[in-house]
């Protein structure tokens, strides 16, 4: 089965993808997406490429809960933010958002039984 580019990742990311990391698929933009449609107050937050990690976005939710998934360039997640009337942050800019640590925080004491 050939891989359709249904939200653009070939064309708007170019040849480059990192060195050790896989691409970026439809499944991760749609992952995004279900998150997003499914929860209030989505805001999401690029991630720039590393030498071994495709250009990443984290969906972050009003309580904070969050997912992180390949997109393979930020043009791929404006376009996807567009579509949804999202906001998209560069997170080298505006760093992550409290209630994201906060979210962190409360499943970790959750997990600990406290």
């Amino acid at each position: 089965m050939r891989w359709r580019d249904r939200y653009g990742i070939r064309r708007l990311r170019g040849s480059r993808v990192a060195k050790f990391d896989r691409e970026a698929t439809d499944a991760d933009i749609e992952a995004l997406i279900a998150f997003a449609r499914s929860r209030r107050g989505v805001e999401f937050y690029v991630e720039p490429e590393t030498f071994a990690t495709d250009t990443t976005a984290v969906a972050v939710a009003d309580d904070g809960e969050w997912t992180r998934r390949r997109v393979g360039s930020p043009a791929v997640i404006h376009k996807v933010a567009r579509d949804l009337a999202l906001p998209v942050y560069d997170v080298q800019l505006t760093g992550y958002p409290p209630r994201m640590r906060a979210y962190n925080e409360r499943r970790r004491r959750e997990q600990d039984g406290v």
